[in-house]
């Protein structure tokens, strides 16, 4: 599959997520947090899942401060949260919105950077469990409400070593590839047969407390922020990407 970029200089219109409900996962920090923050001022309610409930506050704080949509919070770990977990807060979700309009899965662990032939299992199926089981349990139990919204769109951020695999990525890498096959599936299942679109997204080389994390000798300042590539974000969240699915995209 060749990676696709947003159109050049693609600029979203102000209203681009008015009427809107977005749910983001992982989105207290780093590139959730921006994508909350920018879905907010482009007219959409989102949201907020993530698993401090302090952080999930500030971003609420902020998206009021600046005059969006009072946004949700949903405190949630995504590690430690059961299949019935997943199934309250749909059934939850069902009663209060008549729809759900998109679906950022954004949340994900690093886990330990290592030869396989080294790697913990703990630290394995704690990777697996956030970066694979939590997005299939939420989009599984969410798809009713996105099937009620006249054009749903779900993203999910994937990484470069989901794509080609490079030595000591471990578990993430893993689980990238199987974020990447969870898209194509899905996307393949609901072409033809609902509304909704389903995309992957590589943000590539972002200024993010993961990737200081795994590259700690590279100068941050090097890689744009999270709010740099938002418009890859808004592309496919909103309606300028309808009838797109299926897709693996960078963002830059």
């Amino acid at each position: 599959m060749t990676d696709l970029l947003i159109p050049d200089n693609y600029a979203p219109r102000s209203d681009l997520l008015a009427g809107k409900t977005i749910l983001v996962t992982g989105a207290g920090d780093g590139i959730g947090r921006a994508a909350a923050l920018s879905y907010a001022a482009h007219g959409a309610t989102v949201l907020l899942l993530g698993r401090t409930g302090s952080k999930l506050e500030a971003v609420y704080d902020e998206i009021e401060a600046a005059g969006g949509a009072r946004p949700g919070i949903i405190e949630m770990d995504l590690a430690t949260a059961t299949e019935d977990s997943y199934a309250n807060l749909a059934s939850g979700l069902g009663e209060e919105f008549s729809c759900l309009d998109g679906l950022l899965h954004n949340a994900a662990l690093l886990g330990d950077r290592r030869p396989l032939a080294d790697a913990g299992y703990a630290s394995w199926t704690e990777v697996m469990q956030v970066n694979v089981n939590a997005q299939f349990l939420l989009t599984r139990d969410l798809l009713p409400l996105l099937q009620q919204a006249p054009s749903a769109s779900i993203v999910v951020t994937s990484s470069g070593v989901g794509r080609i695999g490079r030595a000591y990525w471990g578990a993430y890498a893993v689980s990238k590839f199987a974020t990447e096959g969870f898209m194509q599936v899905l996307a393949d299942e609901l072409e033809n047969t609902s509304n909704i679109r389903v995309n992957s997204l590589n943000p590539r080389g972002t200024n993010t407390a993961m990737r200081r994390a795994a590259y700690p000798a590279e100068e941050p300042t090097v890689n744009p922020s999270p709010q740099d590539i938002m418009p890859a974000y808004l592309y496919l969240m909103g309606e300028d990407s309808v009838g797109i699915t299926g897709k693996a995209f960078d963002a830059r």
